[in-house]
C-alpha cells in the first residue's frame, strides 16, 4: 500500500490509520459534526478528496460520483452512505440572466466533477451546445464572463439567497424529472487495497452518526443549530436543506447512481460495493 510518509502531502498531524476525508461543504454535517475525536478529519473540496484518497491520505472519503467512475479500478464504494437528493437539491444550481437555450457560454466550477458531468448531460439531452469555461467558483466573476454559472455546495446556498431571480435550474430536480430517479452527487469510497477492517471501522462511526441524526429530533436540531451558526443560514432553511440532501444511500439511490454512471459518465459497469 502507498504510505503517507512516502508520497502524501497530508499535514503531518494527520495519521492515515485514523483519518476520514470530509467534503468541505455542509452536506455532510450530519456525519461529521460531533464525530468522535478518535478520528482525524481531512476537509477538502470534493474533487481534492479524490486525490487524497488515491494517495492513501485517508481511509474513507466522500468523493464525486463522476470521480469514482474515472477511478473505479482503484476505488470501491461502501454501502449506505452518499450525498444524494430525491429531487430538488438546493445546492447544485445553474444561475444566469436567460434561459438555458439562450446561453452561449457557461462557467463551470473547478471543484466538482459530478455536477459538471450532470449539467453537460442535461444540456446534451436538450440538443444544446454551449461553450464551457472552467473558473473559480465565484458567481459574480462567472456571470461577468459567461451567460450562465454552475455553483455548488454552500456557495450555491449563499448565492440563492442573494440572487434568487437568477436561478435557472436546480440540477437535482431536473435529473429527477428527466429520469424519474434520485441523484447521487457523492459516494463514499475507499482504495481497493485498504484493509476491510479499517474501512468498516470508519464506516461504522459514520453510520452511527447518521442514525442519530435520522432517529433523534434533539440530535438533528443540534446539528442544524451548529450548521446555522457557522454558515449564517437560518434554521428554517437548513431544516429544508437537510430534507433535500440525504446521506442515506438506499436502493432507489443506487439505481439512480448506476444510471448516472452509465449514461452521464460513460462507465460500462454498475457501482461496486465493498460488502
Amino acid at each position: 500500500m502507498i504510505t503517507k510518509e512516502s508520497t502524501s502531502t497530508t499535514p503531518k498531524f494527520l495519521n492515515w490509520k485514523s483519518t476520514i476525508g470530509r467534503v468541505a461543504f455542509m452536506n455532510c454535517d450530519p456525519l461529521f459534526l460531533k464525530l468522535s475525536k478518535q478520528w482525524d478529519v481531512l476537509s477538502a473540496p470534493p474533487s481534492w478528496l479524490t486525490g487524497h484518497l488515491l494517495r492513501s491520505d485517508c481511509i474513507l472519503a466522500p468523493i464525486p460520483a463522476a470521480d469514482y467512475a474515472k477511478n473505479c479500478d482503484e476505488l470501491v464504494l461502501v454501502p449506505d452512505l452518499g450525498i444524494c437528493s430525491k429531487g430538488e437539491v438546493g445546492s447544485v444550481l445553474l444561475f444566469g440572466n436567460s434561459s438555458i437555450s439562450e446561453m452561449q457560454t457557461i462557467a463551470l466550477p473547478s471543484d466538482s466533477s459530478s455536477s459538471v458531468a450532470l449539467l453537460k448531460y442535461i444540456i446534451k439531452q436538450q440538443g444544446l451546445e454551449p461553450n464551457y469555461v472552467v473558473m473559480g467558483p465565484d458567481i459574480e466573476a462567472m456571470l461577468d464572463n459567461c451567460d450562465g454559472a454552475l455553483i455548488i455546495g454552500d456557495r450555491a446556498l449563499d448565492a440563492s439567497k442573494l440572487y434568487p431571480e437568477q436561478i435557472v435550474l436546480d440540477l437535482g430536480l431536473e435529473w429527477r424529472e428527466m429520469t424519474g430517479k434520485p441523484m447521487v452527487f457523492g459516494v463514499f469510497a475507499a482504495r481497493r487495497d485498504t484493509p476491510v477492517s479499517d474501512v468498516k471501522k470508519a464506516y461504522n462511526s459514520l453510520i452511527e452518526q447518521l442514525e442519530m441524526f435520522e432517529d433523534s429530533v434533539g440530535r438533528r436540531n443540534e446539528i442544524i443549530q451548529i450548521s446555522s451558526d457557522k454558515s449564517g443560514l437560518t434554521i428554517d432553511r437548513l431544516n429544508k436543506y437537510f430534507g433535500e440532501v440525504f446521506n442515506r444511500l438506499d436502493q432507489q439511490h443506487i439505481d439512480g447512481l448506476n444510471l448516472f454512471l452509465t449514461e452521464a459518465c460513460g462507465k460500462s459497469e454498475f457501482a461496486e460495493f465493498l460488502w
